[in-house]
This record gives C-alpha cells, structure tokens and sequence, in this order.
C-alpha cells in the first residue's frame, strides 16, 4: 500500500498506523501521531509493506520506491507460486 500527501488519512481510519514509522503532509502529522504513527520527515519511509511520502514535490522518489516495492513483492510471489 501506498500514500502521499493527504492519503495517511485513510490509513488512520482503517486503523492501521499505530506503532508504523510514516510520513504525511504537515497538516496530517498531529493526527498520525495521535493515531499512534511514528512520523519522521522524509522524502519517502517504507514501514515493511506500507510506503508513504510528504508531498507531490517527492514524487519522483515515492515513484520510484513504490515501483521498486511492488516490482519486488510480484516477483516474489511468481517465484512462490
């Protein structure tokens, strides 16, 4: 799973933030936190299978990341199958 920007949002009310290493818009910081993240400011943070970055200005690293993390997770279910 992937989010940018605002997107933590939705991971806060699907309950599964707490105790993960995030990262969101400033706006969204207080609220990860509150909701048990742990947020640190950088480009891109990869918490096992969660990826999450700041702003549209990080794309190009959070697209990179997140095309590195899926290529990697479909090879190895190929190779499992």
């Amino acid at each position: 799973m992937a989010a940018i920007c605002h997107g933590p949002w939705t991971l806060i009310e699907a309950g599964v933030v707490e105790g993960r290493t995030l990262m969101s818009f400033p706006s969204v910081r207080t609220d990860l936190r509150n909701a048990g993240a742990v947020v640190v400011d950088q480009d891109v943070v990869v918490d096992g299978d969660l990826i999450t970055s700041r702003s549209p200005d990080d794309l190009p690293t959070f697209c990179d990341t997140m095309g590195a993390k899926f290529a990697s997770n479909s090879t190895q279910k190929k190779v499992m199958s």
